[in-house]
C-alpha cells in the first residue's frame, strides 16, 4: 500500500521553507499531494490558480509529487486522495498550539487521518510568506527566499523593482 502524505497551505506564495517540507516529505511518504487551499480570510496576493503554477514551476524536478487545489474540509480532501497523513510544518512553539487545535480536529472528524509535524531547516525557521509579501511590498530583496518564479510573479503583482 502507497503511503500519500497531503501538505495542505495556501502557499502564498510559495516559499524556499515549503519547498524544504515538501523535499523531506518525499523520503517518507511514497507520494506527496501540496493541496493548495483558496483562504478567502486571509486575503491572498495570488489566486489560488497562481500559487498552483508557481508550485508546479518550483517543484517540477520532484518525482511522486502533485499539487492540486482544494476546498472544504481538509480530511475530506485526504481521503479523496486516498491519503492517510496531513503534513504540517511547525516553524516556532507559536505554531504549536494552533497545528495541535487543527490535527485534533482533524483526527476528530477522520480517526483514520494522522498528522505528522515536520521542522523546517534552521535557515527557513523564520521564513513565512506573509514576510515575504511583506519585503516585497517595499522593494526589498526576497530572491534568498522564494524561487524564481514567485520572484518574478511578485515583482508582476507589486510593481516593484527589488534589487
Amino acid at each position: 500500500m502507497k503511503k500519500i502524505g497531503v501538505y495542505p497551505g495556501t502557499f502564498d506564495p510559495v516559499t524556499y521553507g515549503h519547498i524544504d517540507i515538501i523535499k523531506r516529505s518525499l523520503k517518507v511518504f511514497d507520494k506527496v499531494i501540496v493541496a493548495v487551499a483558496p483562504s478567502l480570510q486571509k486575503a491572498p496576493l495570488f489566486d489560488v490558480d497562481e500559487r498552483v503554477l508557481m508550485i508546479k514551476e518550483a517543484t517540477r524536478e520532484f518525482k511522486n509529487l502533485q499539487i492540486e487545489q482544494f476546498e472544504g474540509l481538509l480530511v475530506e480532501f485526504v481521503q479523496r486522495q486516498g491519503g492517510t497523513v496531513i503534513i504540517r510544518g511547525l516553524r516556532a512553539v507559536s505554531d504549536f498550539e494552533y497545528e495541535l487545535q487543527m490535527a485534533l480536529m482533524n483526527r476528530k472528524l477522520d480517526s483514520e487521518v494522522e498528522t505528522v509535524f515536520m521542522m523546517p531547516s534552521e535557515e527557513y525557521t523564520y521564513l513565512t510568506s506573509s514576510i515575504v509579501k511583506a519585503v516585497a511590498s517595499y522593494g526589498g530583496e526576497v530572491k534568498d527566499f522564494v524561487p524564481e518564479i514567485v520572484l518574478k510573479k511578485l515583482k508582476e503583482k507589486l510593481g516593484k523593482k527589488n534589487k
